[in-house]
């Protein structure tokens, strides 16, 4: 067992909520969500259900709190964002953010990718979505041409394919960020290079 996660483990402090947390997402990729029953998180942590009750009544909430807290660095870049000027250093700057907080996230965002349906179920899509419209407000500058937006929006497609599409490219996994980091980030300073007034 474990092996697998221990970045993940040791990134995330080792109280309870998180061990159920990490555990949980363990369970469901070896055997699917639908097949994972609560008992065998708790088996599986050596606790007793009622302790694992008191944290989370059922899967749906462990899934949910996983999501908000792994989505809630990315929250944080929107929020930041927002106040910062359109310069070439805001958007390089949350292009590197994003990057680590995908792959601070990446677990989850398998999960989404292996039960769709369950995502869709549980609306986990819908705040995902507006996560993603939150990206796309602050990376772009509405007066930008439209190839210079779709140069925006494709470093951000560009990262969720480092996440799922180039899982099966050979190669080092940290050498596969850093080439995608970079291919985003071109983008971003070729968008930026093209726009009209120089902000």
């Amino acid at each position: 067992m474990g092996g697998t996660m221990d970045g993940t483990k040791q990134r995330r402090r080792g109280d309870t909520r998180q061990r159920i947390q990490d555990v949980a997402l363990e369970l469901f990729a070896e055997q699917g969500y639908e097949k994972t029953s609560l008992r065998e998180i708790a088996e599986r942590l050596e606790v007793t259900k009622a302790a694992l009750y008191y944290h989370f009544k059922t899967k749906e909430e462990i899934i949910v709190s996983l999501f908000e807290d792994l989505t809630k660095p990315i929250e944080d870049l929107i929020e930041w964002g927002k106040g910062q000027p359109h310069s070439l250093d805001t958007k390089q700057e949350i292009v590197r953010r994003y990057s680590q907080a995908l792959t601070d996230a990446a677990p989850l965002f398998r999960f989404m990718q292996e039960n769709q349906a369950t995502v869709r179920e549980l609306s986990i899509g819908e705040m995902f979505k507006n996560r993603m419209l939150g990206m796309r407000d602050i990376i772009i500058d509405p007066d930008a041409d439209m190839v210079d937006q779709v140069r925006c929006i494709s470093a951000l497609f560009t990262m969720h394919a480092g996440m799922f599409v180039l899982k099966d490219l050979e190669g080092d996994p940290e050498e596969k960020r850093r080439a995608v980091l970079e291919v985003a980030t071109d983008l971003v300073t070729q968008a930026h290079k093209g726009a009209r007034t120089d902000r």
